[in-house]
């Protein structure tokens, strides 16, 4: 099954809603019918018949309404039901792929006065949703369940391959051996995690009140990718420039992601900067993995000794000459980074 973020507008009709549960038993009851989500002039102008009832909305009247001939038109908000067996005439001048009579409409509606329509087929026992350019059927909770775990799966061998990335850029930074190269890899299978995060956050969101626990084995994975990418953001942005942006390889389609060039020019590296030029870190990370180490004391840190080399180089009474930095403080950063040093080497 091919993985893909879901339309925004799928995500309105997640189970547990109550305009998805009026669907389900239109579908259980075997019944076609044609939902357009919310009103405008343009609808009005090719609307005929039918009948105007402004109600307050619940499923079972949109199961009855759905028995009748015609369209049903909802509130934008879905919290209404304006009005039900209306006769829909969208310009036939409109393109459409669609073969049957509900579907073609439908389609038509939906391109020419830009709501989402829905539509049950009563032969499929399906909910296809049309927003615009064509139409999305709206996936079964046994097809999302199935999709969030493909999703969660590839996020977690992701995961795994991110953390070794950094693990491996920890040892460069000790031998003092990090390129742009290094830092590309690690900055591609951030995005790629984030991309895979995004698809199954909009699964989880679509699966409505079923997707609790999903949701929760998401965030366990992802919850610290924030906070370690904006150290390592931190770590190698050029000293000229306010930040180094990962957000710019969302710029990338998938394809183009995979093409380390194009990912180092992203990160704002300049087309001259060759793939294997070093890169000297500033040591933000490794201080933030030093336990009990206050954030403040880190950036005094830094910006006394530069760089990673210079912390590592630093003697107590290195330290002990910043600003802020007491005893135990100085005590903390030089055990912290003999052990960052010792399990690197070991590796």
């Amino acid at each position: 099954m091919e993985i893909g973020r879901l339309p925004d507008e799928i995500l309105q009709l997640a189970p547990g809603t109550p305009l998805r549960e009026g669907l389900d038993r239109i579908v259980s009851g075997h019944t076609g019918a044609l939902v357009v989500l919310g009103s405008n002039p343009e609808l009005e102008a090719i609307s005929t018949g039918g009948f105007t009832i402004d109600i307050p909305f619940n499923p079972t009247r949109l199961r009855e309404l759905a028995k009748m001939d015609g369209a049903i038109v909802l509130s934008s908000d879905h919290a209404r039901i304006v009005a039900a067996a209306v006769h829909l005439s969208p310009s036939s001048d409109i393109e459409t792929t669609e073969t049957g009579t509900r579907h073609r409409t439908a389609e038509r509606v939906a391109k020419q006065v830009r709501l989402p329509v829905v539509t049950v087929s009563a032969s499929m026992n399906t909910i296809s949703l049309f927003a615009g350019a064509g139409r999305q059927v709206v996936p079964r909770p046994d097809e999302l369940l199935d999709r969030v775990g493909q999703a969660l799966s590839a996020i977690q061998g992701n995961r795994t391959r991110l953390n070794a990335s950094l693990d491996r850029l920890t040892s460069l930074e000790v031998h003092d051996a990090v390129t742009l190269r290094d830092l590309a890899h690690v900055a591609q299978r951030f995005e790629l995690t984030n991309r895979l995060a995004d698809e199954a956050t909009s699964y989880i969101t679509a699966m409505g009140l079923d997707g609790r626990l999903a949701a929760l084995q998401l965030r366990d994975l992802v919850d610290d990718l924030t906070p370690v990418s904006s150290l390592v953001e931190r770590d190698y942005v050029a000293e000229d420039a306010e930040a180094m942006p990962f957000a710019g390889l969302s710029r990338l389609d998938d394809q183009e992601l995979f093409d380390i060039v194009l990912v180092a020019r992203s990160l704002g590296f300049p087309p001259g900067r060759h793939l294997d030029s070093p890169m000297q870190p500033r040591g933000y990370r490794q201080l933030a993995s030093i336990p009990r180490l206050p954030a403040s004391a880190s950036g005094q840190l830094v910006r006394a000794f530069r760089d990673l080399n210079g912390l590592f180089s630093a003697s107590t009474a290195d330290l002990l000459a910043v600003e802020g930095v007491t005893q135990a403080i100085a005590h903390q950063v030089r055990d912290g980074l003999a052990h960052i040093a010792e399990r690197a080497l070991a590796g």
